[in-house]
């Protein structure tokens, strides 16, 4: 509700000033981009710490959410939270101050709960839990999608997580649409919304479907009108008009973006403002950028892998990548890797 007034506040001084009359005249703005949300996805092994600062650096994200910490059968320990979510000691935000919120995987409702009210302790904006990952080893284990094959162990997670946390700290959701078909894509999104959550991210494709087109954005529009909570819109958004589409087909404003957002890492600006998409120049530089980063943290080991896994989301927007990841594919060294990189940067400041 602050932010809504925050918002409303800012919204009538801009309307009485007549600028944002001016602005949507001339298209930089509409109703729907001025209200929306972005957030950033969550995605397992890809978009870590580093990947959160620099995408919210670019701008254009009013949210992260972190990788899933996965809970078994215990209280973990505060370094475990503190290792996949470093914001924690930056009071949960990114350094361009962008909240992140500590996402949770698991199946036993008391163990999440004592795991939600830790992360919340530590720092964290809320709690979000994870019904939405299709990885076979998670799910063998009772995690992640395969949940969406019991509606009442949703309800109980949510509810359990819902009782333990304060009042004022949100708890959301993220689910797909179901695990082998949509049967019970409605049922296990009133069940959501009956335990309470706050709000629910929909990924509008099945487990099955994994992340091959299309994406079912109509679905979440059902789901919209059978709930009231606010739902987010997730799933096949790789540029601003496919947002638009998605926001049309969905009935949801607010958008969250994942792979999209690598393969175009000023996606986010792009949806809000209409801004162009970042020239190539811009985009190897921030692959050096990233390098910087990876090379000088702990996990500058995975460093290789990182980049060329990268470089295969960048080819989708720019061919200058795939040139990129066929010079540095059989590299396994990251000062060579990055050797390459400033050889590409450095010809297209010529060219």
């Amino acid at each position: 509700m602050n932010w809504l007034l925050h918002r409303l506040t800012n919204v009538t001084v801009v309307l009485r000033s007549g600028i944002l009359a001016r602005l949507i005249c001339h298209g930089l703005f509409t109703v729907t981009t001025l209200f929306m949300k972005i957030m950033l996805a969550p995605m397992e092994g890809v978009v870590d710490s580093l990947m959160r600062d620099m995408l919210t650096q670019v701008g254009g994200f009013d949210q992260c959410v972190t990788e899933f910490v996965r809970v078994v059968d215990q209280l973990l320990p505060r370094r475990t939270f503190y290792r996949l979510c470093p914001e924690l000691h930056q009071g949960g935000k990114t350094q361009s101050g962008v909240p992140v919120r500590v996402q949770l995987l698991g199946q036993h409702p008391q163990w999440l709960a004592e795991n939600a009210v830790r992360a919340v302790e530590l720092g964290s904006p809320g709690v979000d839990l994870n019904f939405g990952c299709p990885a076979k080893t998670v799910n063998k284990s009772k995690g992640g999608a395969v949940l969406l094959k019991e509606t009442d162990a949703l309800y109980n997670i949510i509810s359990a997580v819902r009782d333990a946390v304060p009042a004022d700290s949100p708890v959301t959701a993220k689910i797909r649409l179901g695990f082998d078909d949509t049967d019970l894509a409605l049922d296990n999104a009133r069940a959501v919304e009956a335990a309470g959550a706050d709000e629910l991210v929909v990924h509008a494709r099945t487990k099955r479907d994994g992340y091959r087109p299309p994406a079912y954005w109509e679905w979440i529009a059902r789901i919209r009108e059978c709930t009231t909570m606010p739902v987010v819109a997730n799933g096949e958004i790789w540029s601003a008009e496919d947002a638009k589409r998605c926001q049309a087909m969905s009935a949801c404003d607010n958008l969250m973006i994942g792979r999209g957002a690598l393969a175009m890492p000023n996606l986010a600006r792009t949806i809000k403002t209409g801004e162009a998409p970042m020239p190539w120049q811009e985009v190897a530089k921030l692959l050096i950028g990233y390098s910087g980063y990876e090379i000088s943290g702990d996990k500058g080991r995975y460093f290789p892998n990182r980049i060329k896994q990268w470089c295969g989301y960048l080819q989708r927007q720019y061919p200058q990548a795939a040139l990129l990841f066929n010079d540095i594919r059989r590299l396994k060294v990251s000062d060579e890797i990055v050797s390459v990189l400033e050889r590409h940067s450095s010809q297209q400041r010529v060219s």
